[in-house]
């Protein structure tokens, strides 16, 4: 099988080292180009790597950092591209990678609530995949965007979706606990964040109640129904490398079933991708803490398997039922499941069905 050519946009920060990590190896796609800040430019992704713990092969390793310049992908003969870039830039740049025939899979902000543009998370909303052939008609674009959502959205709403299919409730309420690798690199001051927490993430709370709805919503053919439930966010910045724990509460209408009952439906949880096996698919898509003390982002953020699903799993623990008020921890890889191990799952998908 020839390996589909790609490009990241923004390979010089966090999320898309994590990008290039994943890449590497991988038996569907191929890395050929990296795009990234003038500060990088010129260095190698070896020179400028700063996750230890992963090794670079050589071809990556010894990949140099160019200027973002769609017109080169495309030269290049790019057809999928990774974005890893801020909302301001990658609003023009995706949407000129679109138009010249690119498919485009963002972590950015940009375009996630455009009415013809997926969040996908695609254990969760694998048939909105379908919208991008509507937006490619609005567009007149033989390119997409397709966007992974706000991180703590991400493990808050692969632990909500076995729930809201067998549950019913209209309003969640969430604390996150938010590890500094959420805000990029070089992230929070030191001086700001040892030792302290910071209650206050500019624009995160909005995000998670107005992403949640469209992630959980139904593809009607030509848009998305947001599912009628509200999200109640507290977010925090907490002194943690990576992984964002999330305490949640849910007051449940009728008779709730029992921890044990509980425990099952999240056990239990596959989707699309499982079925598939797609290459970054974690066999279990939720794995059940039964620990008095988990999750903890320090053993739990790489959760998943086999090897290169690590991070893509969302944990879930201490799960009690108080009357009818269910409470529950998960935690979420922020920039793996909440990044940018979805966003290349979201692409292995795509292959799939055939539309890159």
């Amino acid at each position: 099988m020839n390996k589909i050519p790609a490009a990241i946009f923004g390979a010089s920060g966090m999320v898309g080292q994590r990008f290039a990590s994943l890449l590497q190896n991988h038996p569907q796609i191929e890395l050929v180009a990296a795009y990234s800040s003038d500060r990088s430019r010129g260095k190698t992704l070896g020179e400028i790597w700063r996750i230890p713990e992963i090794p670079l092969i050589e071809d990556v390793s010894s990949l140099k950092l160019e200027k973002l310049d769609v017109e080169d992908a495309a030269a290049k003969g790019v057809k999928i591209a990774f974005g890893a870039l801020p909302a301001d830039l990658a609003r023009d740049v995706e949407l000129v990678a679109a138009s010249k025939g690119i498919a485009v899979f963002s972590n950015a902000g940009a375009y996630r609530m455009e009415s013809d543009v997926p969040i996908l998370i695609p254990e969760i909303n694998f048939d909105h995949l379908n919208i991008v052939d509507v937006q490619r008609k609005n567009r007149n674009s033989k390119g997409f965007i397709v966007t992974n959502s706000n991180c703590s959205v991400a493990g808050l709403s692969v632990a909500l979706k076995p729930l809201v299919d067998r549950l019913r409730f209209k309003r969640v309420f969430v604390s996150t606990y938010q590890a500094i690798s959420g805000a990029g690199y070089p992230g929070v001051p030191s001086l700001d964040i040892n030792a302290n927490c910071l209650p206050f993430i500019k624009n995160e709370e909005e995000k998670m109640n107005r992403e949640a709805r469209k992630i959980l919503g139904s593809f009607n053919g030509k848009s998305i129904d947001p599912r009628d439930i509200e999200v109640w966010a507290h977010c925090v910045r907490v002194p943690c490398r990576d992984g964002h724990l999330e305490s949640v509460s849910i007051l449940l209408d009728g008779q709730p079933p029992s921890v044990e009952e509980l425990e099952r439906i999240f056990d239990e949880f596959t989707g699309v991708p499982q079925e598939l096996k797609l290459p970054t698919a974690p066999q279990q898509a939720i794995i059940v803490r039964k620990e008095r003390d988990r999750p903890q982002p320090i053993l739990d953020a790489m959760a998943g398997y086999p090897d290169r699903a690590r991070g893509m799993a969302v944990s879930v623990g201490r799960i009690r039922i108080d009357g009818n008020l269910l409470r529950f921890f998960c935690l979420v890889h922020n920039t793996l499941r909440g990044g940018a191990g979805d966003s290349v799952l979201n692409a292995e998908c795509a292959i799939h069905e055939g539309k890159t």
